[in-house]
């Protein structure tokens, strides 16, 4: 395994889109586990989904006395060299971003804006730490999320960070890559130290609104009808959001070497790579919630589905082969998809009992 060569304990942190599903556990667990590192976060509070599904978020953030919340936009250089010259980041964990594989078909503009430019000023900021006048000695990595969107049309599974990954399937995939192609160049121009996470179909408790579990629970609540794509025959590498954060905490406290370019840049894999098809997902989603008292043990499940074809930019199987995150940190996902969804459906029960 590698060794730990960054100390978080006594840390100062940013972490973007820190009231996004991610970012917000990500920094619950980095002040739990480390008290004594300070934690910047940054979020524009767009609307892409309910906002005060985010405020909830920040809430639970500002509780803790070493997290500072600052309401921004990643792309605005002036406010993001503002907080880098005050606060003197030691790590940064880029995961703001324009979510979504469908929403970029129709809003090409927000994914540029950013996934592109955004990424690019975190880029010019850890960049410019460097400075001898900046006042303190750099980043000392830069952790950002990449998406398993990156590996588009491969059809060879699992999906390791050895294949190439030049057919994007949707502009959120394409964007993810140019992130990944940034960072490589940043790491080898200017030696900043990089880590791209390629995540896998994220779930849990107050995960977001537009994906599968939580989307699904909402229909099916409101009496409304889901909508099933490839009729329920698509296989995804659900992980969930404590084996992602672990994941991450784990890869912050390790900067990468150089790689035979003379990068300082890695990229893993974070999901639980083992797939399941969509239609026991939802199975067991269904039986999660009618336990936990979400929905009555009546509900007519099947009057409330609908099974349609494969979508645009959609693709039939993903799931990761992890076996470097397993080499170098000695990490490998492992809570069942029952427990995930278990955990979901206690969640809402209470977060929509309010």
């Amino acid at each position: 395994m590698v060794d730990k060569n960054v100390d978080l304990n006594h840390a100062s942190i940013l972490v973007t889109g820190s009231s996004g599903f991610i970012g917000s556990n990500l920094s619950k667990k980095l002040m739990t586990k480390f008290p004594g590192c300070t934690i910047v976060g940054i979020d524009n509070m767009n609307d892409y989904y309910d906002v005060r599904l985010k405020d909830w978020r920040v809430e639970e953030l500002t509780q803790y006395p070493q997290f500072t919340f600052v309401k921004g936009d990643i792309a605005d250089e002036a406010l993001i060299n503002e907080l880098f010259a005050k606060y003197h980041f030691d790590v940064v964990v880029n995961l703001a971003a324009q979510a979504g594989v469908r929403y970029s078909i129709d809003h090409p503009e927000t994914y540029m804006h950013s996934n592109v430019m955004g990424f690019y000023t975190i880029l010019e900021a850890c960049r410019h730490s460097y400075d001898e006048n900046s006042g303190w000695d750099g980043v000392k990595h830069l952790v950002y999320a990449s998406s398993s969107s990156v590996y588009g049309g491969n059809t060879k599974v699992p999906f390791s960070t050895e294949d190439q990954v030049d057919t994007p399937v949707s502009l959120y995939a394409a964007t993810k890559k140019s992130n990944e192609l940034m960072a490589h160049a940043y790491s080898k121009l200017y030696g900043i130290p990089a880590t791209g996470l390629r995540f896998f179909s994220v779930y849990g408790p107050a995960g977001r609104p537009d994906m599968a579990l939580f989307k699904f629970t909402d229909l099916f609540v409101e009496g409304k009808t889901i909508e099933v794509y490839n009729y329920g025959h698509c296989r995804r590498d659900f992980t969930y959001i404590d084996d992602i954060v672990e994941g991450v905490t784990r890869i912050m406290q390790h900067s990468p070497d150089e790689n035979p370019v003379g990068a300082k840049y890695k990229v893993y894999n974070i999901g639980h790579a083992h797939p399941e098809e969509l239609l026991d997902f939802i199975t067991i989603l269904e039986d999660e919630l009618v336990k936990a008292g979400v929905l009555p043990e009546d509900y007519d499940f099947a009057a409330h589905t609908k099974y349609l074809p494969m979508q645009p930019g959609d693709v039939y199987e993903n799931y990761a082969d992890s076996s470097e995150l397993v080499k170098d940190f000695g990490y490998d996902p492992s809570t069942t998809i029952r427990d995930g969804i278990h955990a979901f459906a206690a969640w809402y029960k209470t977060y929509m009992g309010k």
